[in-house]
């Protein structure tokens, strides 16, 4: 069985419901999965100035916070993200910058890795920051899996070559039904795997 690790920021609300999404389609795949977020920076002030962000905070409060125990766990690990600035969003910068004690003793070389993004507008940098995110995991010596044109769905969806990316509007609304992409993001990564661990 893969154990596959969701590592998600999401400051109101999109990449939760993505990795929500992620979860589904893993355990349909037959993979144990755990959903993680990583811990919020941003001060208590500007959450609470932002409803959307404030309620988002509350309804996942339960979530646990990702740690290095669980990246050490996994065999795959999906990562999804905000966009910020054509890169991806300093919580999961700060995030990935401590994992420099597995680095160090070789424990992310051959895990197998993906990514989704987010952002508000349809050419807000999604596929940048998915693109800067695979350049940080080829220091770990990761496997990176994206779903290339693996499947037509990705064609008429919020798929593309590098990873699911969504866009959201100023309600924070999906503007395409994004879901099957990440189901297919999903299902490769742990096909892949499969393949990898079992050798």
């Amino acid at each position: 069985m893969v154990k596959l690790a969701i590592i998600y920021y999401s400051a109101t609300g999109t990449n939760y419901q993505m990795a929500k999404w992620a979860e589904e389609a893993g355990k349909e795949a037959g993979a144990e999965v755990k959903v993680r977020k990583v811990q919020e920076l941003a001060p208590k002030e500007a959450i609470e100035s932002n409803p959307a962000w404030k309620k988002n905070v509350e309804e996942t409060k339960d979530v646990p916070v990702a740690s290095s125990d669980d990246v050490e766990w996994a065999d795959a690990i999906l990562f999804s993200t905000a966009t910020r600035f054509g890169g991806y969003a300093s919580q999961m910068k700060q995030f990935l910058d401590t994992q420099g004690g597995l680095w160090a003793k070789g424990a992310l070389v051959n895990k197998t890795v993906s990514a989704m993004s987010s952002a508000q507008n349809e050419h807000g940098g999604q596929e940048a920051s998915i693109l800067s995110f695979y350049t940080s995991l080829m220091h770990w010596g990761a496997i990176i899996i994206p779903p290339g044109y693996s499947d037509p769905v990705l064609f008429t969806t919020g798929g593309n070559p590098y990873g699911a990316s969504a866009t959201v509007d100023q309600d924070g609304n999906f503007t395409k039904d994004i879901q099957p992409a990440v189901s297919v993001q999903t299902k490769r990564l742990i096909e892949i795997t499969k393949k990898i661990i079992a050798k």
